[in-house]
């Protein structure tokens, strides 16, 4: 997986070693004693050639190659021994060491002088040698011989930069795509093929890009699902205010007797106008943080249901197939509500003399907790729709304001599970809430 930490780390360790690589070569290139007795090729290996033929062949042949390096090179040499004392004649001018003594500052001379310390691995002698090169040939040669260091250096600042460049661009321009991304979230046009490209990297980018798509889609789906919601919620207030209003106006109209009458038709409005709100509100309290998830028990919420279910219908029954051994986590009042909206559900449509199932069953990792009733059921056509805010089958308009389902279903999502309908084989209607048994909390 190309890592964008490798990337980082590998360009900071390039850039350590060229400036490691470069801080050498100038070191050496200021070392300007050993980088001329190694480099300069009137010097390199004249030392050991000196000593050979010195000591194969005497003191003449070893004096002739020093006049042939002198004329070559215009070199002067000397070769001291342990003593001091000269062992060949060597190429020096006659007065060049009166003439040195004569100068104050030794940089006004017109060479260069340079001392060597050779011992011959034969005979383990040692010999000093003094070499003097006139300022005008070692400046040609170092001027020359400068070119390639700094040449290396040359190329390997456009290699930097260039890798550097490289580098930068790919922060910047996954940056610049993310913050176009952000701006057209802003602006709610966010699409998410914008990123689709930069989801394919498998690097950190890739991962937030693909993080930020799941995130933009969640926010258009809450965004369009509110926006949904709040045209809705208008159309349903419509209705009990209208006949809220309708009901005040013949009130004021009628006599006192007429008008006794009317109060019974306007607290009923008001209360279906204050539980439509309620169940609103409830709907609207699912999106927010609903806290740590804590331990549910099972049992006892599952009892508390039976008994509520019992004291509003008291002609139904509902009987409790509860599998044992099952550790829940989640909000105990979301899950509450929502089973307590599929039980009245199920009571407003089952027949007496029929049990109403509350089951709660593992399946693999995930919990089922159903809620099956007698009654007609619903036709397959509807029940993908069952669930949406506001909805209501036909002939069951008079009952409820479609938002049961729809708090029981979002409960569901807050667990990160879902809510499933289905007709039974043998008749009636089956609600079941799909959970995790450790909650995945969704926005």
């Amino acid at each position: 997986m190309r890592s964008l930490f490798w990337r980082i780390f590998a360009s900071f360790w390039l850039a350590f070693a060229l400036v490691g690589g470069l801080s050498l070569l100038l070191g050496r290139a200021l070392d300007q004693d050993s980088w001329i007795l190694t480099r300069h090729p009137a010097l390199n290996g004249l030392a050991e050639r000196w000593a050979q033929l010195y000591e194969e062949r005497g003191e003449r042949a070893a004096q002739a190659y020093l006049e042939q390096r002198k004329e070559q090179f215009h070199l002067d040499v000397q070769v001291l021994d342990d003593d001091g004392q000269a062992v060949v004649k060597g190429t020096f001018p006659r007065r060049a060491a009166a003439f040195e003594a004569r100068q104050d500052d030794q940089h006004r001379l017109p060479w260069r002088r340079l001392t060597e310390e050779y011992s011959s691995p034969t005979t383990g002698t040692s010999y000093l040698l003094i070499y003097r090169i006139p300022h005008r040939e070692l400046n040609e040669w170092q001027r020359d011989g400068r070119l390639w260091p700094l040449s290396a250096l040359g190329i390997a600042l456009i290699v930097l930069s260039l890798f550097s460049l490289l580098l930068t661009l790919s922060f910047t321009r996954p940056l610049q795509r993310l913050r176009s991304a952000v701006h057209d979230l802003g602006q709610t046009s966010y699409q998410q093929t914008s990123l689709m490209q930069l989801a394919k990297r498998r690097d950190e980018f890739g991962v937030l890009a693909k993080d930020f798509n799941r995130m933009g889609a969640r926010l258009q789906s809450l965004i369009s699902s509110q926006r949904q919601l709040l045209r809705d919620v208008s159309h349903e207030l419509r209705s009990p205010l209208a006949r809220l209003r309708i009901a005040l106006a013949l009130a004021e109209r009628a006599e006192p007797e007429e008008r006794e009458q009317l109060w019974p038709r306007l607290n009923l409005e008001c209360d279906r106008l204050e539980a439509l709100i309620s169940e609103i509100l409830a709907l609207a309290r699912l999106d927010a943080d609903p806290g740590p998830a804590e331990p549910i028990e099972l049992a006892g919420l599952l009892s508390k249901l039976q008994d509520d279910a019992q004291l509003s219908a008291p002609q139904q029954q509902v009987r409790i197939q509860l599998q044992s051994g099952i550790k829940l986590y989640g909000w105990t009042e979301i899950l509450e509500r929502a089973l307590d909206n599929l039980l009245r559900n199920a009571l407003r449509f089952n027949p007496s003399g029929q049990a109403i199932e509350l089951s709660a069953s593992l399946h693999g990792a995930r919990l089922q907790l159903c809620v099956r009733d007698h009654g007609p059921g619903i036709s397959a056509e509807l029940l993908p729709k069952l669930g949406q805010a506001f909805f209501r089958a036909p002939g069951q308009s008079s009952s409820g304001h479609g938002l049961g389902l729809a708090i029981a279903r979002r409960a569901a999502e807050r667990h990160g599970g879902a809510l499933h309908f289905s007709n039974a084989p043998d008749g009636g209607f089956i609600a079941c809430l799909e959970l995790p048994l450790q909650p995945q909390l969704t926005g």
